[in-house]
């Protein structure tokens, strides 16, 4: 049987906190920032928790138990 492939994207985008949380990057931050306010940029510096509805789908991408 073959090895079982990571999701390509999901390990780009998904990082687990050593306690066990799936992390994730807010997007907006890359580029046209001049038009974003300082309030909405500083707030976008925070990165994300995956929802708990939708951690076993990402464990499952990840490939985690």
């Amino acid at each position: 049987m073959p090895k079982v492939k990571t999701h390509s994207r999901a390990k780009k985008t998904f990082k687990v906190s050593g306690t066990g949380k799936i992390m994730y990057r807010k997007p907006g931050r890359g580029h046209l920032l001049t038009k974003k306010s300082t309030k909405r940029k500083r707030s976008l510096r925070i990165g994300g928790q995956v929802n708990p509805a939708n951690q076993d789908f990402v464990k499952r991408l990840l490939r985690m138990k």
